[in-house]
């Protein structure tokens, strides 16, 4: 690891829980229920350095990521937080530093999954998006209402979304600035699986992952690597190399 992972967690002052079991999982909590686990910069910092922190982990095979509580994976913004914002060039540094954060997860070394404990709306459907694999818990809902507050994404989450559903359907996903159950969101492609009748989500996840933890970590990276290389724009030729090098 780059740098310490529990002192990232602890400059967190507690909004951010991490485990790395014996079984190859990262487990990574955002831990403000009582705030509805909003995403505040020095978070979203922290986030991102947490995940950094964890590349070369070499028992890593999968990341989980979820919120506190059963309401919330995440609500957004943080709008105490933001609105200590009060320049142009204050905003732009913001969306560039959240949009790092993200960009750790999005290009984590190994499958990333978002477990929605409950509700990702605004800058959390964007933080859920720019996993790998979104699993719901049945109540959870997902939703882009941006336009409701007169902005949009900000933070890659229009991007992500083009390449998970289509850029005809994430446009009207997000023009319609809606919520979606996880019934309409696994219809729509947002989710990947939501949790039976029954079951909880934290079955659901080990439910979802257990196929990854059967393979060895260098197989998982080569991969992730493949899928980053193509999300980049990588052409056949380059992919069909990096295959071979890294098989």
């Amino acid at each position: 690891m780059n740098r310490n992972a529990r002192d990232i967690a602890a400059a967190a002052g507690g909004d951010l829980m991490h485990e790395l079991g014996a079984d190859g999982v990262l487990r990574v909590t955002i831990n403000r229920a009582a705030k509805r686990n909003a995403l505040s910069r020095p978070l979203l910092t922290a986030l991102g350095e947490l995940f950094e922190s964890y590349r070369d982990a070499a028992s890593l095979k999968v990341a989980v990521l979820t919120g506190a509580g059963d309401k919330n994976f995440a609500a957004g913004g943080d709008l105490r937080d933001l609105a200590r914002i009060r320049t142009v060039a204050g905003a732009e540094e913001m969306c560039a530093n959240s949009k790092a954060a993200l960009e750790t997860m999005r290009w984590f070394p190994l499958p990333v999954v978002a477990a929605l404990n409950g509700d990702a709306i605004g800058g959390g459907s964007e933080l859920a998006m720019a996993c790998d694999f979104r699993v719901a818990a049945s109540h959870a809902h997902i939703g882009f209402i941006q336009p409701k507050l007169n902005i949009t994404t900000a933070w890659g989450g229009a991007a992500d979304l083009f390449s998970r559903v289509g850029p005809g359907r994430a446009l009207d996903i997000l023009c319609r600035a809606r919520t979606y159950d996880s019934a309409e969101a696994r219809e729509l492609g947002l989710v990947d699986t939501v949790a039976a009748a029954g079951e909880t989500l934290a079955q659901a996840v080990a439910r979802f992952i257990a196929p990854y933890l059967q393979q060895v970590p260098q197989v998982l990276r080569t991969y992730k690597a493949l899928v980053t290389a193509h999300r980049k724009g990588m052409g056949r030729a380059e992919l069909d190399k990096l295959e071979s090098r890294t098989g």
